[in-house]
């Protein structure tokens, strides 16, 4: 299971590394995919499996429908498959750190740029570590609504 929240800086490479807790379970080759609300998803090779599957079925994701065309488009064409190096780093390619904003200044490498690694159960996120802080102060405050949203549709 993949849970908790890290803080991590890219190196002069473009590389970040996942944390201790999560290295063993991930694997050796991780997929990196455009996430929602301009954060990365990391997925083990089977989660991405899974998911990319459950985005493709026939009954949920039509290729007559233009929204699940567009998301697949978007999500799935651009992800890439890395490999987990001995370290536990990742190289991250450039059109995603430019998506979720883990880029240093105008003419500069990625270097030093402040990320935050959450695990969510079955993935990996990665976020620009100001935006991680301004999304979760955000949605913490409506933690109550999300509680009785997630109540009434008997999930807690």
């Amino acid at each position: 299971m993949l849970i908790g929240e890290y803080n991590h800086s890219f190196d002069d490479k473009s590389r970040i590394s996942l944390p201790a807790k999560f290295r063993k379970e991930m694997g050796q080759n991780v997929v990196i995919a455009p996430g929602i609300d301009n954060c990365l998803f990391v997925f083990t090779m089977k989660g991405w499996k899974d998911f990319a599957e459950r985005l493709s079925r026939p009954d949920s994701s039509s290729v007559l429908q233009a929204d699940n065309r567009n998301f697949n488009r978007l999500v799935i064409g651009r992800a890439v498959e890395v490999e987990v190096d001995g370290a536990g780093r990742m190289l991250v390619p450039e059109h995603l750190r430019e998506y979720a904003n883990l880029v240093g200044g105008k003419g500069s490498s990625a270097e030093n740029v402040k990320a935050t690694i959450v695990g969510v159960m079955n993935r990996v996120e990665v976020w620009n570590s100001e935006a991680w802080v301004s999304y979760r102060t955000e949605f913490g405050k409506k933690t109550d609504v999300m509680a009785e949203r997630l109540a009434e549709v008997g999930m807690i």
